[in-house]
């Protein structure tokens, strides 16, 4: 998966067209990215030693990782990545309208 926890990322289809916000979550299998700010839900929760009082809660609900796409650094654009292979073996991302590496932050 090309994206990953602490990217920033941007949507580019659905009713979140357009806005950003921080990866805080990925599923790989399910190919399902937790993203903060976007597809919010409102959750009806019972009260609990966590939330006593209960209520109406709202929270953030995955997006499929085909309706987002990475930000690059440099430009502040939305971009496309690529995976290179460096010569001692390790695996870099790499925007492909910069061409500059994409940090890795968790």
């Amino acid at each position: 998966m090309r994206i990953r926890k602490g990217d920033q990322v941007e949507v580019i289809s659905g009713v979140y067209a357009g806005q950003r916000g921080r990866v805080l979550n990925v599923w790989p299998k399910k190919d399902r990215v937790l993203v903060e700010g976007i597809n919010t839900v409102m959750r009806h929760t019972r009260p609990n030693p966590t939330n006593q009082q209960g209520g109406i809660v709202e929270k953030e609900a995955p997006v499929h990782v085909s309706n987002l796409m990475i930000v690059d650094p440099q430009t502040d654009e939305r971009t496309r990545i690529r995976i290179q292979r460096l010569e001692d073996g390790s695996c870099v991302r790499i925007a492909k309208k910069s061409g500059e590496q994409i940090p890795d932050v968790e």
